[in-house]
């Protein structure tokens, strides 16, 4: 049944996840499909490329922003990324006192595959729209197998063997959800999720390169028209905006972890015009290369 709110399971699980994120920010575990974020004050909206992933909110609420979409989540609803995206996350409500906690969990789609071939074909539910993202409701089985996967970050030895066990559980308990065709399309062989999601990867993998949309259409086995409408239905954007996006994101990277300047960043992620390279990073991050990345640069110093 859905959670009727903060109870004593959702006091323990935040327990779990405070003794083990005592840093603001982002942080891996021992077990490797499972992060941790905390953060302790409200952000702005930050660009990130997010990657498949189901996202467990503990204590606070975050929004992530697609296009002009925004999908809200918090300790009664989970979100659930099926296809690599670049969006925008903003935590709304944090404080020192009760900060913003959260599990991320990376989706498997091996385990998918091998739960659909155990389940046999189905599915009662339909999806209302075609995202790359949804949120559900956090129903409270699903919320206890949650919590067991958090408790084994304090049995390091059983984790080894139990940790696979629960991360299956998650998996098939996100699946039998009441939007789990989205993940049962992702791993049907030529489902037109699954088409996508190779178009994407070629994205991905090539993203400084300049591919057409009739390189992506052949990728996917796709008609031109057929990939471009359903490409921006799953993603919201135009294969070819989506490429953008995956090139700016790379060049802060770039900027930020190799220091290097952004003349140089935006030749190396395709850019030929140094200028078109500099407005569409300040359409994207709201400041210039250079002043954007040194403000980052300055908060983590302070």
């Amino acid at each position: 049944m859905p959670r009727k709110g903060f109870n004593s399971l959702d006091a323990e699980l935040a327990d779990v996840i405070s003794r083990h994120a005592r840093q603001d920010g982002l942080q891996p575990t021992p077990i490797d499909a499972l992060w941790l974020m905390r953060a302790s004050s409200p952000s702005q909206p930050l660009p990130a490329v997010y990657e498949p992933a189901i996202c467990i909110v503990v204590q606070g609420r975050k929004h992530c922003l697609l296009a002009d979409e925004v999908y809200e989540y918090d300790a009664l609803n989970y979100l659930v990324i099926s296809v690599t995206l670049p969006m925008a996350g903003q935590i709304i409500e944090a404080s020192e006192r009760r900060p913003y906690l959260c599990m991320s969990i990376d989706i498997d789609t091996r385990i998918i595959g091998d739960l659909l071939i155990q389940l046999g074909p189905g599915g009662n539910h339909k999806a209302r729209d075609s995202r790359g993202l949804y949120v559900a409701r956090t129903h409270n089985i699903l919320a206890d197998a949650v919590l067991r996967l958090a408790k084994l970050l304090d049995q390091p030895r059983d984790a080894q063997v139990l940790a696979p066990l629960i991360l299956r559980e998650i998996h098939y308990r996100v699946l039998e959800g009441e939007l789990g065709n989205r993940l049962r399309e992702l791993c049907v062989t030529d489902s037109q999720t699954q088409r996508i999601a190779r178009a994407i990867d070629l994205l991905r993998s090539r993203f400084a390169e300049p591919l057409t949309i009739e390189d992506l259409a052949s990728a996917a086995h796709m008609s031109t028209s057929s990939l471009h409408h359903r490409f921006k239905e799953v993603t919201t954007m135009s294969p070819l905006q989506f490429q953008k996006q995956l090139r700016l994101h790379e060049a802060r990277r770039l900027m930020l972890t190799e220091g290097i300047e952004a003349s140089t960043a935006a030749h190396r992620v395709g850019y030929g015009s140094p200028s078109q390279f500099s407005r569409e990073y300040r359409r994207l991050f709201g400041a210039p290369p250079r002043r954007e990345v040194d403000t980052i640069r300055d908060g983590s110093a302070a």
